[in-house]
């Protein structure tokens, strides 16, 4: 972008509420959490940490180059909206698959 977006001054206050709403992150009460893609990267965070909890369970000198490989494959969960949730998709064939 070679300028600046023009906003009206009626932004102002939209743009001051929303902050003060940063405080509802992560509560009940967050208006943007109920999202689908919200709801999918909270349950990606118990997943992970499950298969990295079952992966140490049985780490040994044979399992470690696998259990490395599953352990970095969230960096493949990237994008935003669609393109996160087929990522996510990715993620799960390529976890069932190892």
């Amino acid at each position: 972008m070679n300028r600046k977006i023009a906003l009206r001054r009626t932004a102002g206050p939209a743009f001051r509420t929303l902050r003060a709403m940063r405080r509802l992150r992560g509560t009940r009460f967050d208006p943007f959490g109920m999202a689908e893609v919200r709801r999918v990267e909270r349950s990606l965070i118990t997943e992970y940490r499950t298969v990295v909890e079952d992966l140490l369970a049985s780490l040994s000198v044979d399992s470690l180059p696998r259990a490395v490989e599953i352990a970095g494959l969230p960096d493949m969960v990237r994008g935003y909206e669609d393109i996160k949730l087929a990522s996510v998709a990715r993620y799960r064939e390529a976890l069932r698959a190892l």
